[in-house]
């Protein structure tokens, strides 16, 4: 017995909990220094005024006319704008919920587009179609010979409700159009059979089975709505300033942090509640409903149907497709102010905007050419996409193969916490906590992806866990049984199912990390700016060349991003989306 040591447990045998536990340890690890201290930063520079005076004023200074407007607007605007959204989403979630056409697969995934676009993308594509250079008031100025555009779109709350609305309709299709495709159509026609009415039987059937997913729809869209940053900053104009925007401002414009820090604390208890209640009601769209294949629950329409299923193809297209057309339209045609008045609208297709991407005009030492960005968000998104697969695997793994557990019912809601945090608050959190020893990060080019990955964190660990949990447990009993060591089980079954779910959540962080802009507006270092802070640059400076390089980029942007939404729908995993 003398030298006789004990062989360490492998993980396998240990116990549930304790394997469970062992797996989060890196995700809560990364949520604790990346999010909880940042977060906790905000709110004790909130409590703590710069020049020493008490929570009295600080109360006072919340209290104020002017924030109480900014809250009032930011709720404003967002209710609005979700209940506009649901007006347009849900005729079009019924269109691909119940019905089959040529060329459904590929409209649903050009409509999933807009979603992964960023907020300043949709603002340059509504600016190339409705703006003061817009195709539409550019046409009609050339029409009637107009010397200014007629349509004042910009600068309006029209302007902000329809990039709202082009944005976040692709929730309501997702959420409530896959939870719809599965309900089984034979109840409310039993209900009809029975003399009700088409609204009786909708009302009290379909509704009632379909009013968790609406919740959750309608309480994500007022979510994002509410957080909008890119959209108020670039087509509200000054008149309009929502809580995120004026946390941007008080903390670069103004160098007041401790405001800031107190308008952010008073926006994340806002979000952390709505987040709460969306956690439940998602929870509650997968609760024991009788499900059938789309083979059953989806027809050919005929008669009535096709002028129906015309109608709302027509409205969804031109409202989600042809912002996009125009915007890439716009980055390849040079329009001459000069002759426009006189001989019509003198346009011509050019590379230029293009080549100048590369260029220096001014061979200014301190100029970072827009090519530079491009490589810089490349390489930011491939790190994000490596820290997120490497925290959000183990994150998964626990929810999948042990999700009765009270630690994963305990820590899965804390998952969402970054979804509902405003991207602004996130970077003034990282600008105040990660400003000393150890944590020292606010001149390293790594915390920008790190802020990257703690917005993408979530929707990669919704993309794994379903696939972790179809794999059935057999498969692993018979390969251990069969002799296999459990990294041999992991190679040979796990990650040959778990492949798909892998590349999707690679796509997702991918896009979500290229488009990332108001974490990155505060803190990416002026000669490493991402491709959203340039176009943000652009479009904020006067001049034809500027805003066509804007549309350039913005389109070279759409398409990285749209490529992978088109991945992500080839490759999901099972019928229902999770946002």
């Amino acid at each position: 017995m003398n030298g006789f040591r004990r062989p360490a447990p492998r993980f396998h045998t240990l116990k549930p909990e304790l394997r469970t536990l062992l797996l989060w340890l890196g995700p809560l690890l990364f949520l604790l220094l990346f999010y909880f201290l940042p977060m906790g930063s905000i709110l004790q520079l909130s409590f703590t005024r710069g020049d020493g005076t008490t929570l009295q004023e600080l109360a006072q200074t919340l209290g104020s006319a002017s924030v109480r407007r900014i809250v009032g607007f930011t709720f404003g605007q967002a209710l609005l704008a979700t209940a506009l959204t649901l007006l347009v989403g849900l005729p079009g979630a019924y269109l691909f919920a119940r019905f089959r056409f040529r060329g459904r697969s590929i409209l649903r995934a050009l409509m999933g587009i807009p979603f992964v676009l960023p907020t300043l993308v949709v603002a340059a594509a509504f600016n190339a179609l409705l703006g003061p250079r817009g195709w539409i008031n550019l046409g009609l100025m050339s029409a009637l010979n107009l010397s200014s555009p007629p349509i004042a779109f910009t600068n309006s709350l029209y302007a902000i409700l329809l990039a709202h609305i082009f944005y976040n309709t692709t929730i309501v299709l997702r959420t409530v159009g896959d939870y719809w495709a599965s309900l089984d159509p034979r109840l409310p026609q039993a209900a009809l059979l029975l003399g009700a009415s088409p609204l009786r039987s909708f009302s009290r059937i379909t509704l009632p089975l379909l009013s968790p997913a609406i919740a959750a729809a309608a309480l994500l869209v007022f979510l994002f709505d509410f957080t909008s940053f890119g959209v108020i900053l670039l087509l509200g104009g000054p008149k309009f300033v929502t809580l995120e925007v004026e946390i941007y401002m008080q903390t670069v414009g103004y160098l007041n942090l401790p405001l800031a820090a107190a308008l952010s604390v008073l926006q994340l208890l806002c979000t952390l509640l709505m987040t709460v209640v969306y956690t439940r009601l998602a929870a509650r769209i997968q609760r024991p409903v009788e499900r059938k294949s789309s083979v059953v629950t989806q027809q050919i329409p005929s008669g009535r149907q096709r002028i129906f299923t015309t109608v709302i193809l027509i409205i969804l297209v031109v409202l989600l497709l042809s912002p996009l057309v125009a915007l890439t339209a716009r980055s390849v045609t040079r329009v001459d102010p000069d002759r426009r008045q006189q001989s019509g609208l003198q346009t011509g297709l050019t590379l230029d905007f293009y080549r100048a991407l590369k260029e220096n005009p001014r061979q200014s030492l301190f100029y970072v050419p827009p090519v530079q960005a491009v490589r810089n968000s490349l390489g930011y998104a491939v790190m994000t996409v490596l820290f997120t697969l490497i925290i959000g695997l183990p994150a998964s793994w626990a929810l999948a193969y042990n999700h009765g557990s009270r630690l994963n019912r305990l820590l899965d809601p804390l998952l969402m916490l970054p979804v509902g945090t405003s991207a602004v608050t996130l970077g003034l959190g990282f600008l105040v906590a990660l400003d000393h020893p150890p944590l020292d990060l606010r001149t390293s080019a790594i915390l920008i992806p790190l802020a990257h990955s703690l917005v993408a964190f979530p929707f990669v660990v919704r993309s794994l866990t379903p696939s972790l949990r179809s794999i059935q447990p057999r498969l692993r009993e018979a390969a251990s049984m069969l002799g296999a060591s459990p990294g041999k089980v992991f190679l040979r079954i796990d990650a040959p199912l778990m492949g798909r779910a892998l590349l999707v959540a690679a796509a997702f962080a991918f896009a979500i990390s290229m488009g990332e802009f108001g974490a990155t507006a505060l803190i990416a270092r002026p000669e490493y700016p991402t491709i959203p802070i340039v176009i943000f640059r652009f479009l904020s400076q006067p001049g034809g060349m500027n805003y066509g390089q804007a549309m350039a980029l913005s389109t070279i942007l759409m398409l990285v991003t749209g490529s992978g939404i088109l991945a992500i729908e080839r490759l999901r995993f099972g019928e229902i989306g999770s946002f």
